[in-house]
């Protein structure tokens, strides 16, 4: 494994992933630096993230907007093969080719005076949000456009992927729920004119639209992630709303024109999976959520919700600061379960199921819909404070109510979990983490046994280079 050089030092140690631009890296057989590959674990790991934050001098204005860049690594069983590359994504080339920043982001605004922003207007698709495996395509998921489609082996970019469906001002956005029963995807988009509208759409396995609708919203809010629970899709659209005028005017970027109202509180919509139709429409307290980690229908024909709930928007700034390596606003975050009536969008019962703050919650994807038992995220250490990155893994059990983890350990920091179930026992599989060493300035890939996170890392996998920390990723088992 190569040892790059380490950079200046700043203030919070995994600011070193950041430093400076991740460099790419072709196909390459990964050194096993501990343990053993699994033998069942067949696959694809997929994962998304920002991996330049910094061009020409400048540093981007919000996390989101770095460039994104694809970790696959590829197991048969016994080798893993590994390959990092940029989308090729228009705006990357071009600021690739200029050495500065160009163009628009969710959190900073094109380059140049008042009048050039004005003539430029663009923003930027950063194709860096998430990732989504199809039988002859890889999607990078971006909210704000269309996706990118990617060779599943190669990474290389192939082009900007209407999908056959999305029109212009449609996008695909970063969330979309496979059903491990019918195998179809669903997914949503928001659109904004004078009014803001949700696009939702139900998918073959291939990709390919099967029914799509157009829902009107109330005012223009900002809406991440979603939910599938049984035969619904549940929004929770919390009181996040664009101010239209600054962004519009190039005085403000969307990030910088966003407004939190808690007194409008937070909107539930409920729709059909079948007709996408809206089932009913609710309103409850006011909270933020960025993602949702599992939903279904209990025996009561009620709703169950697990969501990573913030008491504000908070997060959003914590996350700006996140690209300077100084963050310091709090924002805690913590997982909660709800209920509600699906007839009516009214929340039954809410409370938190954890102290811990965490993010990324993910379930067997073969439970998704489905009642579950274990959620996994990421979480800080209850030592941390609060301004610190996660270096810890979690299962939550939600029969025992207990907690099972491992943590990275010293000055080491890990991405979202990503389960890769084992197809020859059902109900078991194993916990896929990318980890950031920070003492050593190297990244890894750790496989954990899923049901026994506390016996620590089956198998390290060394990477060429520095990996940062990204956002979303994706299992894609072999055929």
């Amino acid at each position: 494994m190569i040892t790059q050089s380490h950079p200046q030092q700043f203030q919070q140690p995994w600011y070193g992933m950041f430093a400076q631009a991740a460099p790419e890296f072709p196909t390459t057989r990964l050194p096993i630096l501990s343990g053993a590959i699994p033998e069942n674990l067949k696959g694809s790991l997929y994962r998304n993230g920002p991996g330049r934050l910094k061009r020409g001098g400048q540093r981007v204005g919000h996390w989101f907007d770095g460039d994104g860049a694809v970790l696959a690594v590829h197991f048969d069983s016994v080798n893993a093969t590994g390959v990092y590359r940029y989308v090729q994504t228009a705006g990357y080339q071009a600021e690739e080719q200029a050495d500065q920043f160009l163009m628009g982001g969710y959190g900073m605004l094109p380059a140049g005076s008042l009048w050039q922003r004005l003539r430029q207007g663009a923003t930027k698709n950063a194709a860096n949000t998430s990732v989504l495996a199809l039988p002859d395509k890889l999607l990078t998921l971006w909210e704000g456009g269309h996706p990118h489609a990617l060779d599943l082996n190669t990474l290389e970019t192939q082009r900007l992927d209407d999908l056959g469906f999305l029109a212009p001002d449609q996008s695909f956005s970063a969330h979309p729920k496979w059903d491990p029963i019918s195998s179809e995807i669903y997914n949503f988009g928001v659109s904004y004119s004078k009014q803001g509208h949700l696009h939702v759409y139900r998918c073959n396995q291939e990709g390919a639209v099967q029914r799509q609708t157009k829902i009107p919203l109330q005012g223009l809010p900002m809406i991440h992630d979603f939910v599938m629970a049984g035969p619904y899709l549940i929004f929770c659209i919390s009181p996040v709303f664009l101010n239209p005028l600054p962004m519009l005017a190039q005085l403000k970027s969307y990030s910088d024109s966003l407004q939190w109202k808690p007194q409008q509180g937070t909107h539930i919509l409920v729709i059909d999976r079948e007709s996408l139709e809206v089932v009913s429409q609710g309103e409850a307290d006011p909270w933020y959520q960025w993602h949702f980690g599992n939903g279904y229908v209990d025996d009561q024909e009620n709703v169950v919700i697990d969501v990573v709930r913030y008491a504000d928007f908070s997060t959003n700034q914590f996350l700006k600061e996140v690209a300077s390596g100084h963050p310091h606003t709090q924002a805690e975050g913590q997982l909660w379960r709800l209920h509600l009536d699906p007839q009516t969008s009214q929340v039954l019962e809410t409370y938190k199921l954890m102290d811990r703050t965490g993010e990324f919650p993910v379930v067997d994807p073969h439970q998704v819909g489905q009642a579950h038992r274990h959620t996994y995220l990421s979480t800080r250490p209850t030592s941390d404070p609060t301004t610190e990155l996660f270096r810890e893994i979690v299962s939550f059990d939600h029969v025992s109510q207990q907690l099972s983890s491992v943590q990275m350990g010293d000055q080491a920091y890990c991405s979202e979990p990503i389960y890769a179930p084992d197809p020859d026992h059902p109900g078991q599989g194993w916990i896929l983490t990318v980890v950031y060493q920070a003492a050593s300035h190297t990244s890894e890939v750790w496989i954990l046994a899923a049901h026994r996170l506390e016996e620590g890392p089956i198998c390290r996998l060394g990477l060429p280079s520095v990996v940062p920390m990204g956002f979303h990723g994706t299992w894609q088992p072999s055929l």
